[in-house]
């Protein structure tokens, strides 16, 4: 079996694309497959790659590609989760799959559009530019029917306090392409973006211990990738600076996934990203966002800005200038002893001649 490599830039690590019509559609026989093909990875030197995106030709007429996200959880031996998305990974997909023959080849304006099967999310993956070894794209994440602002509050309510030890934290719990936990970065005593962008392993340590918590709070296991999480404060000039967390630590910028539930976050009145946001005059359409990693941007539409108990509901939020590059293709003989569901009848039949 082949699978694709590519990067998404921002993204902590490349994405291995595995084609799922010729995986194993049983959850237990799927996930022992991807711990050989995981194996076989890190035996070739890819032990970095903890992204997998599992595609094939979608069978919803409105959609061109289905993806499922699969989370590498590194241990001894490694674990998967399967409960959440990657905008990254799935840019990343959609360039492996055009250059597998999957897709049609990428050209300027084409628009793919991307059934995700983690948490029926419909992504819009518009190509603004072709290279040589890889595509520039405009991503939307799409709510058919628009999503109700108290419906991307998964707790309930725009703000939660959360215990950790003798601490109590105030959070805001929001689902948008992904569940997060954002939190005020100066109520865990730092008082700037430079503070925030140089801080070590005691932040990170606080950080993770407040996803656990939320984890507790949405019923998620704390040894899983999601929810996530990320320290927001307001920018040095404009914008929000954020600092978010990934397997296994520091995220290099944030999740584009992260990206876009902040940018929803600031459109619900009362978020911890809301207050913020309004403390530098952020907040209307776009969005910009400063990470360690550099300066990116947001727009969530909403249909009316609304309040957060249902006044306002998601259209879409877009991130542009994602840039994707094709790392190539590895053969994961540790699964060639496969048959895929289309071939092995005539193999039996070949097989009783």
């Amino acid at each position: 079996m082949t699978g694709h490599l590519a990067y998404a830039m921002g993204s902590p690590c490349p994405t291995l694309v595995l084609d799922a019509g010729r995986l194993p559609r049983d959850e237990a026989a799927l996930l022992a497959h991807l711990a050989r093909a995981r194996g076989h990875l890190v035996s070739a030197g890819g032990a970095n790659v903890l992204k997998i995106a599992l595609i094939e030709p979608s069978a919803h007429p409105m959609f061109d590609l289905d993806y499922r996200f699969v989370q590498t959880l590194p241990g001894v031996p490694d674990r998967f989760d399967l409960h959440g998305s990657c905008g990254h990974s799935i840019l990343s997909a959609v360039l492996a799959a055009s250059r597998s023959g999957m897709l049609p080849r990428l050209v300027p304006k084409a628009r793919i559009r991307v059934r995700v099967l983690n948490n029926g999310d419909g992504v819009v993956c518009e190509v603004d530019r072709v290279e040589r070894d890889g595509a520039g794209f405009t991503i939307s994440f799409v709510q058919q029917p628009p999503a109700p602002f108290g419906d991307l509050l998964p707790d309930g309510r725009t703000r939660t306090v959360l215990r950790t030890g003798g601490d109590r934290t105030e959070v805001s719990l929001v689902s948008g392409a992904n569940a997060y936990a954002f939190v005020d970065a100066r109520r865990l005593g730092v008082p700037d973006q430079e503070a925030l962008f140089t801080a070590g392993d005691e932040l990170l340590g606080r950080l993770e211990s407040l996803r656990g918590a939320a984890a507790d709070r949405l019923g998620r296991p704390r040894g899983g990738a999601f929810p996530k999480i990320a320290a927001v404060l307001p920018a040095a000039e404009e914008g929000i600076a954020a600092r978010a967390v990934t397997v296994p630590g520091w995220h290099p910028s944030i999740a584009l996934t992260g990206l876009v539930c902040l940018g929803t976050a600031v459109r619900i009145p009362g978020t911890v990203p809301w207050r913020i946001a309004r403390e530098n005059g952020t907040g209307a359409g776009r969005v910009e966002v400063v990470t360690p990693g550099g300066r990116t941007a947001v727009t969530a539409v909403t249909s009316v800005s609304g309040t957060a108990d249902g006044g306002g509901a998601l259209l879409w939020a877009t991130v542009a200038r994602k840039d994707v590059t094709y790392q190539g293709s590895i053969a994961l003989t540790s699964l060639d002893n496969l048959r895929f569901e289309e071939v092995a009848p005539c193999l039996a039949l070949s097989e009783a001649a």
